[in-house]
């Protein structure tokens, strides 16, 4: 069991740290909690903002769909990076296993980056873009350019969540926030003078502003966890108990957190391709990233919450009972609140004058908004849930949950179009839910294992 103590860096940040035998309040949990949902809240913005950009230049309907979709491969490219922050909190402990870990997380780095390069090869690109999602012509060929530009994207991603990680196991969750800060600047920045500066199509406009930010970020985590890495490298001899960590361990451990993250955001190019043999495939396209970053914001707080169980839940989980409920009152409030945005005119003035969507697709995003509340609440159950397993090291299991959660999407949302013909976002928000509530349940038990002392 992973022991957690008060670790300073000369920094003053070591107030923030949870100490073994400290006792932990929801106030603490709540302290330690919001650099990091704010860090997810402001990462939220960015959809919404692109879309409401793209929205506002040229055919904006093509232009969004071409937008989601390049998103959407880039999301997947990042996928096998994404645990990076989480490994680095759980196996981090002294000089050994960073620069152990690091190498791995570079070595990853580098091979998802040859895959994207490999997608967006001309010939495999049409395949996959016209052949198996079925994407207009003109759709496609704005795909490829926008998937291009986001080519730096999953290196990026992972090189910041690394070192996220480091700030995170040190107690310094404002610095990643404020490496969100820099993020969120530099994205928009970018759009707003692509946007106002150049002719470029918006698909364009949204991709070079998602890599300029998070390359911007990336830059900034690693400065700010400067400290803390020369205190990592200054510890000379292992800090944890067991035996040192081995690259195979490292493997063992990370591979089913690789696997998860796959499938997660894997399930996103499905859900295009299906979205694209819907009735009101267009449509429903260029409504789906509106819909779902509106969606995002609201579930962006439960992300933070898997990094925050993993940190502070103690040896023997002695934190568990109060970090469960801090999640009860997270679940109901971003759950209500997103409900009262759904069921009242604020979601229209969202996607009309927000978002900019055109009058015929504003009707068209409330439906699936509506199917999609529960969400908000579920996601801070999955992450307090995968939490208790990462710190049991159980992460097979949160592989299985998410299996189970994409066969629900698909199966749902291909019999919601196939067999009863209904509008793709309809039948992409009934997948999504269905999914999510089917990993819940499956991972109620395991969740609650307490291992053997």
């Amino acid at each position: 069991m992973l022991r957690r103590q008060r670790r300073g860096n000369g920094s003053g940040a070591a107030g923030e740290a949870v100490e073994t035998g400290e006792t932990l309040t929801l106030r603490r949990i709540a302290r330690f909690w919001a650099p990091l949902a704010a860090t997810w809240l402001m990462m939220s913005v960015e959809g919404p903002f692109l879309a409401a950009v793209i929205a506002r230049l040229g055919e904006a309907t093509f232009n969004l769909a071409a937008f989601g979709v390049a998103f959407s491969f880039a999301m997947l490219m990042e996928s096998p990076i994404i645990m990076m922050m989480s490994a680095a909190v759980a196996l981090v402990g002294d000089r050994h296993s960073f620069l152990l870990l690091r190498r791995f997380a570079y070595a990853l780095n580098a091979a998802i980056t040859l895959a994207m390069a490999v997608l967006l090869l001309p010939p495999v690109f049409r395949f996959v873009a016209e052949r198996l999602i079925g994407l207009p012509h003109e759709v496609a060929q704005l795909t490829h350019v926008a998937t291009a530009i986001l080519l730096p994207w999953p290196a990026a991603i992972g090189y910041r969540r690394f070192f996220q990680g480091i700030l995170i196991r040190s107690h310094l969750t404002r610095r990643v926030a404020y490496g969100t800060v820099v993020r969120v600047l530099a994205m928009a920045v970018t759009a707003l003078g692509l946007y106002l500066f150049t002719t470029l199509p918006g698909a364009f406009v949204g991709a070079a502003a998602l890599a300029a930010g998070v390359t911007a970020e990336a830059v900034a985590s690693r400065f700010m966890a400067r400290a803390a890495v020369l205190a990592l490298l200054r510890e000379g001899a292992a800090r944890m108990p067991g035996p040192p960590l081995t690259t195979p361990a490292i493997v063992r451990f990370y591979v089913p957190l690789a696997l998860t993250s796959v499938l997660t955001l894997g399930v996103n190019p499905m859900v295009t391709f299906l979205l694209g043999r819907s009735r009101a495939a267009l449509d429903s396209l260029a409504v789906w990233p509106v819909v779902t970053s509106l969606v995002f914001a609201f579930r962006s707080t439960g992300f933070a919450y898997q990094e925050v169980g993993i940190a502070l839940l103690g040896d023997d989980r002695r934190h568990v009972a109060v970090l469960g409920r801090f999640a009860e009152l997270l679940a109901a409030a971003t759950a209500g609140a997103l409900a009262v945005v759904a069921f009242s005119p604020l979601a229209p003035a969202w996607f009309g004058t927000v978002s900019g969507l055109p009058p015929e697709l504003v009707g068209f995003g409330l439906v699936p908004l509506r199917i999609l509340c529960l969400m908000p609440a579920l996601e801070v159950l999955l992450s307090f849930q995968r939490a208790l397993l990462v710190h049991a090291r159980r992460t097979e299991m949160i592989t299985w949950a998410t299996a189970v959660e994409v066969t629900g999407i698909v199966a749902v949302m291909a019999l919601g179009v196939g067999a009863f013909d209904l509008v793709g976002a309809v039948a992409g928000a009934a997948g999504v839910l269905a999914g999510r509530v089917a990993a819940n349940t499956f991972l109620a038990r395991p969740a609650m294992f307490r291992p053997a002392a």
